[in-house]
């Protein structure tokens, strides 16, 4: 199978670092302007060619589900108010070829469990992981990151993990890999370790929220015991898979910003808030402005 059909979106946290936002709502429901930060993701899947959404859901996240669904109700006021830009707006937030799957993790028991959870679903094929909270902007005329990624797949035909460089001090917060260059853009990862102290850590290589994967890792993740955390890390899967498998970095087009973070959040809000067609110009003259009155200057 060398198309990637299926991607799985592990969506099951807690969100307690935006708490008391995220009480009642998902964080990946969370918008920036005016779309939630999972819409964001499927759409990058979509761009990738990808048809089957998987969803890997905990308690207190049918709001996810429901975005996703058809809203008759909502609709059916619409097109009575006459309101077509609206209604087509709602009707597109999913394309009518792509299926949406929702797969419960009954216990909080990490990002490998999680994955591990779309093993029924996905089999031995290649597919794709992306954290919605990890929200990943290019510019005009690049392809979207995992669109990038699918595209080295084809003709790599291995796992790809997408790396940045972060600093030293930040390792912990991490997947880290070892990696010796291989092609542009692509480095052959040697070693991976979750979350190593600075001083430990085997580079400043960082995985961020963005993977193609062998369906080999299944095999791995289901074969794992608890690692940091006391929970089924995807870093020891991928681990265990390079002892069969060529596992490649790939050091991709675009900003990424972490929106399981506050600053990250912020971020991206003004970057995304700066490009949208309804907010550009008001909003880089509030910023001027906001500026000027801070006593800060934008240049």
């Amino acid at each position: 199978m060398n198309k990637i059909r299926k991607a799985v979106f592990p969506v099951a946290g807690l969100g307690s670092r935006f708490l008391p936002a995220t009480k009642a709502q998902p964080k990946e429901m969370l918008p920036i302007v005016d779309k939630p930060l999972i819409q964001y993701a499927v759409e990058e899947a979509v761009a990738a060619g990808i048809t089957e959404m998987i969803f890997i859901t905990g308690r207190n996240k049918r709001a996810i589900e429901d975005h996703f669904d058809k809203a008759y109700e909502l609709e059916a006021e619409l097109e009575a108010a006459n309101k077509q830009a609206l209604l087509e707006l709602v009707r597109g937030v999913i394309p009518k070829n792509v299926t949406c799957i929702y797969i419960r993790q009954s216990a909080p028991l990490g990002l490998g469990h999680a994955v591990l959870c779309a093993r029924p679903v996905v089999g031995s094929e290649p597919f794709a992981v992306l954290l919605a909270d990890d929200f990943m902007a290019t510019d005009a005329g690049t392809a979207p990151v995992l669109a990038q990624m699918t595209e080295v797949y084809g003709y790599e035909k291995c796992s790809l993990l997408a790396v940045q460089d972060v600093p030293r001090e930040n390792t912990r917060q991490y997947g880290i890999v070892k990696a010796a260059p291989y092609r542009p853009a692509l480095e052959l990862v040697s070693n991976i370790v979750e979350k190593p102290q600075p001083a430990e850590a085997p580079s400043t290589l960082a995985v961020v929220g963005r993977y193609v994967l062998s369906g080999a890792i299944f095999e791995h993740l289901e074969n794992l015991g608890q690692g940091a955390g006391g929970e089924i890390q995807l870093t020891d899967g991928i681990a265990a898979l390079m002892q069969a498998e060529r596992v490649l970095a790939y050091r991709y087009s675009g900003q990424r910003y972490d929106c399981g973070s506050k600053l990250g959040y912020l971020q991206a809000t003004a970057a995304m808030g700066l490009k949208h067609p309804e907010t550009a110009a008001g909003f880089s003259s509030f910023l001027e402005q906001l500026a000027k009155e801070s006593g800060y200057s934008r240049t």
